[in-house]
């Protein structure tokens, strides 16, 4: 027996030994859902497990028992589920539904460039606002910064004024000439 011709342009012939597939193998990840597919890809395991909750969460609350079943949801079902979230006294806050409706988005959105569904029924579902940041007191407040300013800055040589002998010249703290700009007198 001869070998084939070798073409350059061919990938190069593997031989049975190396081959890591059967046929029966190769077929059967080649039909592999898509939906599959998406959660196989996350290598991250605490985004694996949030949107893992969150499929089966949308899949329990939908009745979707096959992979497949993805391709029929519309809009309507994911609002509803929204909804449903909202009102449940296990979801503390709008940041879980978000991040929920986002698992469920980023699955949709798999399965439209893969051409399983024609568009992403998540989109243009409103999402919960999100809760204002509380508002933190700071290390910098003026008198902090005015004392930064202080330790930084040389005492310039001058002549104290009668002012700055009687009373401090900042008004946001007891220093006298701190040199912050709103402090300047």
């Amino acid at each position: 027996m001869s070998d084939p011709p070798t073409d350059p342009q061919l990938p190069a012939p593997i031989a049975p030994s190396e081959r890591l597939l059967t046929a029966a193998e190769f077929h059967r990840l080649a039909e592999v859902p898509p939906e599959i597919e998406w959660f196989a890809n996350i290598r991250n395991r605490g985004t694996k497990r949030a949107y893992e909750n969150a499929i089966h969460d949308f899949m329990r609350f939908t009745g979707i028992a096959r992979p497949e079943k993805f391709r029929t949801v519309t809009r309507a079902h994911v609002i509803a589920w929204r909804d449903d979230l909202a009102l449940r006294e296990d979801i503390q806050s709008g940041a879980t539904v978000r991040h929920r409706l986002a698992a469920l988005s980023s699955l949709f959105e798999y399965l439209c460039e893969k051409n399983a569904v024609t568009h992403n029924p998540v989109k243009g579902v409103k999402r919960p606002r999100a809760a204002k940041a509380r508002r933190r007191r700071s290390a910098t407040t003026r008198p902090a910064i005015c004392s930064r300013r202080l330790a930084r800055t040389p005492r310039p040589a001058r002549k104290p004024s009668r002012r700055s002998a009687t009373a401090p010249s900042c008004r946001h703290c007891s220093f006298t000439h701190c040199g912050a700009r709103s402090c300047a007198s």
